[in-house]
């Protein structure tokens, strides 16, 4: 990645020492994720407007030394700079200032805040993954990462997003080690498959990690997978615990600065942080529920491809067990869950087909409990919102119906 940041001065020691403690807050919800067994640790971020961050959850890291990289912001833990909205969002707001803070360039002239689980959750291994919207302009610098301990790079970096506002289409994922860190590190780069700016929505960001390998996905599609082949005989040193990161930085190295271009205030919006142990692709599989408590089925439990997958009461058949092997699909009998003819139409029917590897079997959960085919940027739809057994499903635009919400 072409990314030159030299992170053995970006204040892990204040990750792992100096942090400060948040405002109290609470928050608890529920969310699956693909490819898991199991949420270990959450932050919906429920709470009212201009309410701290959750302290169980979450520690601040705190100044204005250019965390290694000669970003311009120094971070607070004022709720000016890191609060929940009231709608189920933190919100990471970058200012520009007028003095009042020491930078290491001078009086600071941007606030913003970094937020991390050093001293609250670490965790080896899982899917970790949050859904996020995220600023834009020049200079501007959101990030969603993680650190293996204090001793940068020996001890490891997972950077599951970042976005440079002169890339608007574009995240990166990289990791970061001995022999392959800094500009050094290896990693790829996501586009977004309309040309359309990362800031206009929110989007989902996801590792999956595992012993011997780290998987990147964004709305549940997988673009990149590295193992320790990658790594050119260097280490791999991704077996130990790691916590997690989200920050807002203005300025530095490789995204530049701000210029006239650039408006503030800035703002990194997140529904949700999820960290949840992965399954397995061989796995049994499980039941997804929908309207009327009803089961996704494959009618007549029949594995040929084109099969209608339907509504249907939940009776524990093969028929009804779904698995999500952490490539953005759903299975049942051997088969992916398909949009026909890889269609994106309002009313196009749902089946199962063999897996291929085509957009046409992506699917993401979202934080609303729709599946949504990110092709076609269209939501998993019981038909004429009818809750009979055998009503067949269809991707149609999403509305928020209860014939479109599903529990996985």
């Amino acid at each position: 990645m072409k990314r030159p940041r030299l992170l053995a001065l970006v204040g892990i020691g204040a990750a792992l020492i100096g942090t400060a403690l948040l405002q109290p807050a609470a928050s608890t919800h529920q969310q699956a994720a693909a490819a898991t067994t199991a949420t270990v640790w959450e932050d919906n971020f429920d709470g009212p407007s201009g309410q701290a961050p959750d302290p169980a959850k979450w520690r601040y890291d705190i100044g204005g030394s250019g965390w290694g990289n000669n970003e311009m912001e120094y971070y607070t833990n004022s709720t000016r700079n890191s609060a929940l909205d009231g709608n189920g969002n933190l919100v990471i707001t970058a200012r520009q200032e007028n003095g009042g803070f020491q930078c290491h360039y001078g009086p600071c002239q941007y606030t913003s805040a970094r937020l991390l689980t050093a001293q609250t959750f670490t965790q080896t291994y899982g899917r970790f993954e949050a859904r996020i919207k995220i600023p834009r302009g020049q200079g501007i610098w959101p990030a969603f990462w993680m650190l293996g301990g204090g001793n940068w790079p020996n001890d490891g970096e997972i950077d599951i997003m970042e976005n440079i506002g002169k890339e608007p289409a574009t995240v990166h994922g990289t990791i970061h080690g001995p022999g392959y860190s800094g500009a050094g590190g290896i990693g790829a780069a996501y586009n977004h498959p309309n040309g359309w700016s990362f800031a206009d929505d929110f989007h989902t960001f996801a590792v999956d990690w595992a012993p011997d390998s780290i998987t990147w996905y964004v709305d549940g599609v997988q673009y990149q997978r590295r193992t320790p082949a990658d790594l050119n005989g260097n280490a791999w040193v991704f077996n130990h615990p790691f916590f997690m990161i989200l920050n807002l930085a203005v300025g530095g190295y490789w995204p530049g600065y701000p210029d006239g271009t650039t408006q503030f205030p800035q703002t990194m919006t997140v529904d949700y942080v999820r960290v949840s142990t992965l399954g397995s692709s061989g796995g049994t599989g499980s039941q997804i529920t929908g309207l009327a408590g009803k089961c996704l089925d494959v009618a007549g439990a029949n594995a040929a491809d084109g099969t209608t997958v339907q509504l249907y009461d939940c009776n524990g058949t093969n028929a009804q067990k779904w698995t999500r092997p952490g490539d953005g699909t759903i299975r049942a009998l051997g088969k992916c869950l398909d949009v026909a003819n890889a269609a994106t139409a309002d009313g196009t029917r749902v089946q199962i087909a063999t897996c291929n590897g085509n957009a046409a079997q992506q699917w993401t959960y979202t934080g609303g409990h729709d599946l949504v085919n990110p092709q076609a940027n269209k939501c998993l739809d019981v038909t004429g919102n009818n809750a009979a057994n055998a009503t067949p499903t269809q991707i149609w635009t999403c509305s928020g119906g209860a014939n479109q919400k599903w529990t996985v």
